[in-house]
């Protein structure tokens, strides 16, 4: 069985209950559900971990390397835009990468238009909503065959 861990950024534990004209009525606790469900189908196994603090993201994803996960997947919320630190963590692992957004960033604030993880990402899914969960658990999927 793959074993893929999922990266959740600042704000996203406020999922359900802020913007949700952009983010959607799901928790955060909602999507990992329903992405587990679809991803056992599949013969994956998903971890999720949260966290609002950038060394705390930096850790999990070096830890990628110590746990033996086949991939990652990644919504690094606001650290996105911003963190050159995050960028130089993922460049480090030599496992796939999937970058992952609620919404279409593309479709919002100018500032949210660049992504440093898009950089090192093998692939990105954004603008479905909780969706783009199980959306990115395929393309992670596809990468690993």
């Amino acid at each position: 069985m793959k074993k893929i861990l999922v990266i959740n950024g600042p704000n996203l534990n406020l999922l359900g209950k802020r913007e949700i004209e952009i983010y959607g009525k799901s928790s955060l606790k909602d999507i990992e559900i329903e992405t587990k469900k679809f991803s056992k189908i599949n013969n994956i196994e998903v971890e999720f971990k949260q966290s609002n603090e950038e060394s705390e993201i930096i850790n999990l994803i070096q830890d990628c390397m110590k746990k033996s996960h086949d991939g990652l997947l990644i919504n690094a919320g606001a650290y996105t835009h911003t963190s050159i630190a995050i960028f130089d963590a993922l460049k480090a692992i030599k496992i796939p990468i999937v970058e992952i957004h609620l919404s279409n960033i593309h479709k919002r604030e100018e500032f949210r238009k660049k992504s440093y993880i898009s950089e090192v990402a093998d692939g990105v899914i954004f603008g479905f909503g909780s969706y783009s969960y199980i959306l990115a658990v395929m393309a992670m999927k596809n990468l690993l065959e």
